[in-house]
């Protein structure tokens, strides 16, 4: 397995919406080319998030049946950590010392324990890192899916 970034649920739900054409268009791009090489897993907190930001915000148009088929989709494309008491540690030390919020926290404590050096997300600043754990906002101008 050559993982190199964590999704964030923010990049899955651009997927769904097409009320934002461009980061509709940028967020399946960037997923299809990391997972043609193998290159993306994605935690169980975020494929629950996804679930439930689809469901409710596009439920119009993406029923329960749909999202959970999309989310088994997703995990036939992309390995997935669990969220383990180790991540669950790892994350509130992530919140004392760092001032994370705690589900920000949980992605990089998933991606740390699990040796992934990037996180893709735009919740976060665009090129931080913690303890060797850099955050990639695909949806800012220069992203290259290569250089990751």
């Amino acid at each position: 397995m050559s993982v190199r970034v964590v999704v964030d649920t923010n990049v899955l739900v651009y997927t769904q919406d097409a009320d934002e054409p461009e980061r509709h268009d940028r967020a399946i791009e960037v997923l299809d080319q990391l997972v043609e090489v193998d290159g993306a897993a994605l935690t169980t907190q975020v494929l629950a998030e996804y679930y439930v930001t689809v469901t409710r915000r596009f439920g119009d148009r993406l029923n329960a049946e749909l999202a959970a088929e999309q989310v088994r989709r997703f995990t036939g494309s992309m390995p997935v950590f669990d969220t383990s008491l180790a991540v669950v540690l790892e994350a509130l030390r992530g919140v004392v010392r760092y001032r994370m919020s705690y589900y920000d926290a949980q992605i990089w404590a998933a991606a740390r324990l699990n040796g992934v050096g990037v996180v893709l997300s735009e919740d976060f600043q665009d090129g931080q890192e913690v303890e060797g754990v850099r955050f990639v906002d695909p949806f800012a101008p220069g992203f290259d899916t290569e250089a990751l």
